[in-house]
C-alpha cells in the first residue's frame, strides 16, 4: 500500500483528532448523544480533560447521595 494513500477510517480518525485539538469541548453534546450506544464514544469525544471532569462529578454525586 502506498504511504500517501490513506484509508477512509484513518482519514476520519485524523480529521476527528484535529478537530478535537482545536476545540476539545465542542463535541461534548455529540458525545453525550452517542453515549447511549457506548461509553467509549463518550470518553473519546470528551478527551482526557472532559473525562476527568466526568469522573469527578460522578464521585461528588456519589458522596452527596450517601449523605441524603
Amino acid at each position: 500500500m502506498n504511504k500517501d494513500h490513506e484509508t477512509p477510517e484513518r482519514t476520519r480518525e485524523r480529521l476527528r483528532q484535529e478537530e478535537l485539538e482545536n476545540n476539545p469541548f465542542g463535541h461534548m453534546n455529540n458525545g453525550m448523544g452517542r453515549a447511549q450506544y457506548s461509553l467509549v464514544d463518550l470518553v473519546g469525544s470528551l478527551g482526557w480533560k472532559g473525562t476527568l471532569v466526568l469522573i469527578i462529578v460522578i464521585i461528588v454525586g456519589l458522596i452527596v447521595a450517601q449523605y441524603f
